[in-house]
């Protein structure tokens, strides 16, 4: 797993910051059913470090890998999280519906390399 882009924020509420950190990490999804191929791949890892004092108190964390090897829509889906301020515990939530309809872009380059 590979991080190939990070968009970072933060927050203050009360004496708590709240550090944010969007990623694109690229990945290789491996079809065994068709003798190994593997085909490059793009997900979402999202983390919130909680500073108190300069000190961590708290880290969250959650990803999705392989949504989609086209990076494009990746990157759109990890705008929207960006945008709101989405917390690791909500990605699934906030993406999920985006992510079951991605699915099939593996599908579309599987019948390009067949088709060649």
């Amino acid at each position: 797993m590979l991080i190939v882009e990070n968009l970072c924020r933060s927050e203050k509420y009360e004496n708590v910051v709240y550090n944010y950190s969007y990623r694109i990490i690229k990945d290789k999804l491996v079809f065994e059913e068709q003798d190994n191929l593997e085909i490059q791949s793009y997900g979402i890892e999202v983390e919130r470090q909680d500073v108190v004092d300069g000190k961590i108190i708290k880290i969250e964390r959650q990803a999705v890998k392989s949504i989609s090897p086209h990076r494009h829509k990746v990157h759109s889906l990890l705008k929207i999280l960006y945008d709101n301020l989405v917390s690791p515990i909500h990605l699934i939530d906030i993406l999920g519906e985006y992510i079951d309809n991605y699915v099939t872009d593996f599908d579309d380059v599987l019948k390009d390399i067949y088709i060649c």
